[in-house]
């Protein structure tokens, strides 16, 4: 009985979560689809020749660009967020609660007002429409969640496993790669998830930094949402969100899974 209970639960999550790309996969198949009608009065492949056609050279060099930007940003935040997380998680000193405070600010100020007070200092300094200022102003939305999981992680870190491998000779390089990050990698990935994801789905502040000459993904789509041009737009949709699952997927067992290292 709890199983039968549980495989409906994972069928209705699951359900509730692809029906929307349902109803997308109907529409980029469309040709002729108007209310009331159930379903479209026409089919045909017009969308999909669009984005892998020549005509849609620019959705995948968008896709490409998306794809780097957001890999960048994880990356940069994983490499920032995991020192930075040690030192909040594992010790105690006067400017703790301060640098909270300052982690918290991106993620309460509304992120227009982030990216238009960024762009500023971005256009002296020279980064402003490149694809460094596009990382660099995706990184302070998603940093602070990087550094916050990894906080979370280190607070139930138990540093006498590094104390144990150091009394029997390993090295600080030993003790990074053999000890700590194996013992924190569940936090690791869901930190890179995290900012991966969040880099990915940003709009407003690629535009504004990136001034149309960095054009990820979100710029076309929502062009292509402006348009009219549903069955397009509908097949642009899907192939945004193949990534965004890809990594969740690859990511997904890490997701709720405890650290081995987090008993004191």
């Amino acid at each position: 009985m709890n199983t039968l209970n549980r495989n409906i639960t994972y069928t209705a999550l699951v359900g509730g979560v692809l029906l929307p790309f349902a109803v997308l996969a109907i529409w980029s198949f469309s040709t002729r689809w108007f209310y009331p009608q159930l379903l479209p009065e026409q089919w045909g492949l017009r969308a999909w020749q669009y984005v892998f056609g020549t005509a849609g050279g620019q959705i995948m060099s968008g896709l490409v660009q998306s794809i780097l930007v957001a890999l960048a940003t994880a990356a940069i935040s994983v490499v920032i967020g995991v020192p930075a997380g040690r030192a909040l998680g594992l010790y105690d000193f006067r400017a703790k609660d301060t640098i909270s405070v300052m982690l918290m600010l991106p993620v309460i100020v509304p992120p227009l007002c982030v990216a238009m007070g960024l762009h500023l200092w971005f256009i002296r300094l020279g980064l402003a429409e490149t694809f460094i200022g596009v990382v660099l102003v995706h990184l302070t939305f998603c940093l602070p969640y990087s550094i916050f999981v990894m906080w979370g992680v280190f607070s139930n870190y138990n540093p006498d496993f590094e104390s144990q491998a150091r009394s029997l000779g390993a090295n600080a390089w030993n003790i990074i790669t053999r000890v700590m990050l194996p013992l924190t990698l569940p936090g690791i990935m869901v930190a890179g998830l995290f900012s991966f994801l969040l880099s990915w789905s940003q709009y407003l502040s690629t535009l504004i930094i990136g001034g149309g000459r960095v054009t990820t993904l979100p710029i076309l789509l929502f062009a292509l949402m402006g348009s009219g041009d549903r069955p397009v737009a509908a097949a642009v949709s899907l192939v945004f969100v193949a990534p965004a699952l890809l990594a969740l997927l690859f990511s997904a067992r890490y997701l709720g899974g405890k650290s081995v290292a987090g008993v004191h």
